[in-house]
């Protein structure tokens, strides 16, 4: 097999960038201010429909999009800084967080026209919300064994299976499923196919998981006998790993990626006492510099894909650095606060409360989007080494 180069050059941000991140700063502080926007307790994307519209309403749901589909045209280095700002203040985006991240992008790089002009202005105007219709009970990081099945029928398909984890299944819109449906002769890869699924459709049920802070966000999803039409099919037929493995290079390359436990690191800093012990700030000093490492890297992968270059690879690197980097955060923030004099004020609660919600947490930051020994095989495929 042929490697990859990798292409990590760090971008430049174009002026355009630099404005639109201090309106972003203005629009975080005029939530914050007005109340809308309480300090967090917890890590993670929270789920807000009413903040997902003040967000669509400044146009940055589907920031890069064509005008005619709802979007601004713009950079994906200026997306870059909109979801960061969002995410390390902790602005709670997990309503249009995969529709703008990677379903839009995918419907917009291989649907039909009318998929399109369907979904696309909704979506960018916070108003339909996906999910993500890959994972199974049996096929979590191997997802080409999938057992999935899209049958044809007259006029469009039928679909049978089980999903599982799917994030906001119960409060989401649609869902892209991932089926086979053609058997798997010459490659495990070919015959998979997605199509875009109305979650209120016949046949569909949405069953709830609750997790280990006793919250509910991922759900197991059965489809019994749901027939779709033929126009919700997305791209060609038999094409859809092609698409899917474009479209976790989305799910893998951005910030939330290492900003999901920001907050907690944040915190901590404002918490601790100026007397702090030596091996306090030493820790913190090397959490901050891999910080700004992965930082850097994530911009590269958003350069790429300004490009319009496929950064498989080099998303899969970010994402295994990333959460393991999001784990050791909650590692380190836990041994300081057991031997420091926090100030008060507020803060010291209030980092606790997400210290313990971060506890519960940080066994999925590296499993969900691919576990890190599934990621470390692509990443020794890339460059040569498989």
């Amino acid at each position: 097999m042929n490697a990859t180069t990798l292409r990590l050059e760090l971008p430049t941000l174009p002026p355009a960038a630099d404005e639109l991140r201090r309106e972003v700063r203005s629009f975080i502080a005029e939530q914050r201010a007005d109340g809308r926007l309480p300090p967090p307790t917890k890590v993670g994307l929270g789920f807000s429909a009413e903040m997902t519209q003040r967000i669509a309403a400044r146009g940055w749901i589907g920031i890069t999009w064509p005008s005619q589909y709802g979007g601004q045209a713009r950079s994906a280095l200026e997306r870059y800084v909109v979801t960061e700002e969002l995410l390390a203040a902790a602005v709670p985006v997990g309503a249009h967080w995969v529709a703008d991240r990677q379903s839009g992008p995918v419907l917009l790089k291989f649907g039909s026209e009318e998929q399109k002009r369907d979904y696309l202005p909704r979506i960018a105007a916070g108003q339909c919300f996906f999910c993500i219709g890959m994972s199974e009970p049996q096929s979590g990081s191997d997802l080409a064994s999938l057992r999935m099945r899209a049958e044809r029928i007259d006029g469009g398909w039928k679909l049978n299976g089980h999903k599982i984890w799917t994030t906001n299944a119960h409060r989401a819109h649609y869902i892209i499923v991932l089926a086979r449906s053609s058997p798997a002769e010459s490659s495990r890869h070919a015959g998979l196919t997605q199509f875009i699924v109305d979650l209120k459709s016949t046949g569909v049920t949405v069953n709830p998981i609750v997790g280990m802070p006793g919250e509910h966000d991922f759900n197991e999803v059965l489809l019994t006998d749901v027939v779709v039409a033929d126009s919700a099919m997305i791209g060609t037929e038999g094409n859809g790993w092609n698409q899917v493995s474009a479209e976790l290079a989305y799910e893998r390359s951005g910030p939330e990626r290492w900003l999901s436990s920001f907050r907690l690191l944040s915190e901590l800093i404002d918490a601790l006492d100026q007397q702090a012990r030596p091996a306090s700030l030493e820790e913190l000093g090397r959490l901050l510099s891999h910080l700004l490492s992965l930082r850097q890297l994530s911009l590269s992968v958003a350069g790429m894909i300004e490009r319009g270059l496929t950064p498989n690879v080099e998303a899969a690197i970010v994402k295994d650095l990333g959460t393991k980097f999001e784990q050791e955060v909650v590692r380190v923030v836990r041994d300081i606060v057991s031997v420091e004099h926090l100030t008060c004020h507020g803060r010291e609660e209030r980092l606790r409360k997400l210290l313990v919600h971060a506890q519960l947490w940080a066994p999925a930051f590296t499993i969900r989007g691919g576990t890190n020994e599934i990621l470390r095989g692509i990443i020794a495929k890339g460059i040569g080494l498989g």
